[in-house]
């Protein structure tokens, strides 16, 4: 099939009507050039309302766009040696103003109370303020002071049209949430409950809740189970608080079990107590010092210093110096004095029966002396490697009618036991706190309702 081409135009009458044609629809509709990359103030005009090409009426159009004030916030991390006059000057305050509103803070929080790691927040303002004349400083005009020491508190300085200061104390809003953890020891129970998601505060809890009856360095091995149900304190926001109190624990260490369950008394006062509603409490500790490492155990042994085989009469603790060292039961101290090759040495009678020592202490505690009464985990002095010591560590022995036995395997005294109607409420909260555990366990998540016995804040 042949093509046909198209025959050019013939005359410049064809031309010039191909031209109108072409830019008839440019002239009708007015098409413009397009403003991009113009200053808004040069895109955004008043329509003339005499425009009237497309027969519509247009009135003035008045857009306004605000000139908003931008904000400055600027926040201290308040450091050591810090003081609340220095920072408010070096948020820019003058010394008179900054003095000002230290007294208006005074009234409600007293400004030398304040600590590393706090927060101190100053706002301003870029634009003038209508009425009043506010604090002109380098970076603006002051509008508040914000200080926060912790999560539950926040002191705002306000700074009003008078240009007078008024401090306010606002109150963050904490909540309780329970939460549970469950896990199996393989390498240790340090390891496996921080693998398992276990708050190391709420463990070090765990760890001394269970230090009458457990010894952490002998009696766990691997297999041995934990579970535990406890608190959670939270803001509003979900930002965490601080943590709370265990509410129930179990150590299944080989073929024994060990519950404990968190129970107030009568006076108020929250202790734990087993299945049966016996104390976890006992009269004496095994381990009067915390995070110490068992050096050397109950028996003969070659010492250390004289080379030759010789009883040891007590345990050894391990710690670094200035370490607390712990009464390990409430009662009399009986001598506190430099003994022979003890060193520093403290013997504290706890009744007829059982008394316990404490030898190569760096130092006493100074307020304590010889016929001062003590109480249970009442701080008694601090490790050392005073007397026959070839380091920092505690020797500590339990004596039974005078005689030196093995903390690690003597039988406790037994704490208090629960009854009348003390251990039916006891009952009741044992219930509710396994069928927790249980519901936690299974939904993996906190509770939102929670029917218990909350600490307050």
């Amino acid at each position: 099939m042949e093509m046909r081409k198209l025959a050019p135009p013939q005359n410049k009458t064809q031309i010039l009507l191909m031209i109108v044609i072409a830019i008839f629809p440019l002239w009708v509709l007015e098409w413009g050039p397009l403003n991009v990359g113009l200053p808004t103030e040069d895109i955004i005009k008043p329509i003339d309302s005499s425009n009237q090409k497309l027969n519509v009426d247009v009135g003035p159009l008045n857009i306004l766009i605000p000139s908003l004030p931008v904000p400055i916030v600027e926040k201290f991390i308040i450091g050591k040696g810090d003081t609340m006059i220095g920072l408010f000057l070096r948020g820019g305050l003058a010394p008179k103003l900054a003095h000002r509103a230290i007294r208006s803070l005074r009234q409600i929080y007293d400004p030398k109370a304040i600590l590393p790691g706090q927060e101190l927040e100053f706002s301003y303002s870029t634009t003038s303020s209508a009425g009043g004349k506010f604090v002109q400083t380098k970076r603006g005009q002051l509008k508040t002071i914000t200080y926060r020491p912790d999560l539950f508190q926040e002191y705002v300085i306000n700074l009003n049209d008078e240009n007078n200061f008024s401090a306010k104390l606002y109150k963050q809003a904490i909540k309780t949430i329970l939460k549970s953890v469950a896990g199996t020891i393989k390498f240790s129970l340090y390891v496996s409950a921080i693998r398992s998601g276990l708050p190391l505060p709420i463990l070090m809890e765990l760890i001394r809740i269970y230090s009458w009856d457990v010894d952490f360095q002998r009696s766990i091995r691997e297999g041995d189970k934990f579970e535990l149900l406890y608190e959670s304190k939270v803001t509003t926001t979900g930002q965490l608080a601080r943590y709370g109190d265990i509410i129930y624990a179990k150590l299944k260490l080989g073929k024994n079990q060990y519950p404990l369950y968190r129970f107030r008394n009568k006076n108020g006062v929250y202790h734990y107590f087993d299945h049966k509603g016996h104390s976890a409490r006992k009269a004496l500790m095994r381990t009067p010092i915390n995070g110490a490492r068992l050096s050397s155990g109950f028996g003969t042994r070659r010492h250390p210093i004289l080379g030759y085989n010789k009883m040891h009469r007590g345990v050894d603790f391990a710690a670094p110096r200035g370490t607390p060292i712990f009464a390990a039961g409430s009662g009399i101290i009986v001598f506190r004095s430099r003994n022979g090759s003890y060193g520093n040495y403290i013997r504290i009678r706890h009744n007829s029966e059982y008394s316990t020592a404490y030898g190569h202490l760096s130092k006493f505690k100074r307020s304590l002396t010889k016929g001062s009464r003590v109480r249970q985990g009442q701080i008694i002095g601090f490790v050392g490697t005073t007397g026959r010591s070839t380091g920092a560590h505690l020797h500590y022995e339990i004596l039974r009618r005078g005689r030196q036995t093995n903390p690690m395997r003597v039988k406790m005294p037994s704490g208090k036991h629960l009854t009348g109607r003390d251990l039916k409420k006891f009952r009741k909260i044992k219930e509710t706190a396994d069928k927790l555990f249980q519901n936690h366990s299974m939904a993996n998540k906190p509770s939102r309702d929670v029917k218990f016995p909350i600490s307050k804040d």
